[in-house]
């Protein structure tokens, strides 16, 4: 999806884990994606680089689905639609 189609997702639940360190962005994620309902998407704000990576692994790992990420001044939001 291209940055603008993302930016006009509407998430479910958004995680804002600014200020976190590997693997707080992962683990709040996880966490707060039981409370998205099957197919809703979740947004995970970040202003940790790793969770760029961490999060696109995790979500195909357990059967999510990765969407893109936006790149913001200092952070980064990543969208993820729950897969079951």
């Amino acid at each position: 999806m291209s940055p603008e189609e993302l930016t006009a997702l509407k998430a479910e639940k958004t995680v804002d884990a600014r200020g976190t360190a590997c693997p707080g962005p992962l683990l709040e994620a996880k966490r707060a994606l039981t409370q998205v309902p099957k197919g809703g998407i979740m947004e995970v704000i970040s202003s940790d680089a790793s969770t760029n990576r961490d999060i696109p692994v995790w979500a195909k790992k357990v059967g999510h689905e990765y969407l893109g990420t936006v790149e913001e001044a200092g952070y980064w939001r990543l969208f993820v639609r729950r897969g079951k």
